[in-house]
């Protein structure tokens, strides 16, 4: 696999489409930061970690509104790839749809929405956007 997290984003959208509650993709640390931040923001229900081999997986539990059977995740896409990278300085870091989604950074201090590296000055790898 040449690019693990343009794999997990397709996992996820692929999910979506299908209507599925749970997700599961193979582990690592990247990943497990981009779902905490998925999860922290509203964007996924839960997701668990399960060590069951030596590299592990991530069960997602995709979020729907019960109502509408609408999905939270509209839109997600990944920016920064293995054979372009796309990188920002804190004055420069993208807005999507004027603040209502999320774009993820990593960063010198770990992985972060915009606003976050925003306020806190600081630039970095523009991984994927969320609305």
């Amino acid at each position: 696999m040449t690019d693990p997290i343009a794999d997990l984003l397709t996992r996820i959208r692929n999910g979506i489409m299908a209507r599925h509650k749970i997700v599961e993709v193979p582990a690592s640390k990247m990943k497990k930061g981009i779902v905490q931040i998925l999860f922290e923001k509203g964007y996924i229900l839960n997701y668990k970690f399960e060590p069951d081999s030596a590299q592990g997986t991530i069960k997602i539990a995709l979020k729907y509104n019960p109502v509408t059977r609408q999905n939270a995740i509209k839109e997600l896409g990944r920016v920064s790839r293995p054979g372009l990278r796309k990188y920002t300085g804190h004055e420069d870091l993208p807005r999507i749809l004027n603040g209502l989604g999320i774009a993820i950074i990593s960063t010198s201090q770990g992985l972060m929405t915009d606003k976050e590296a925003r306020a806190k000055g600081i630039g970095g790898e523009v991984i994927c956007y969320v609305y």
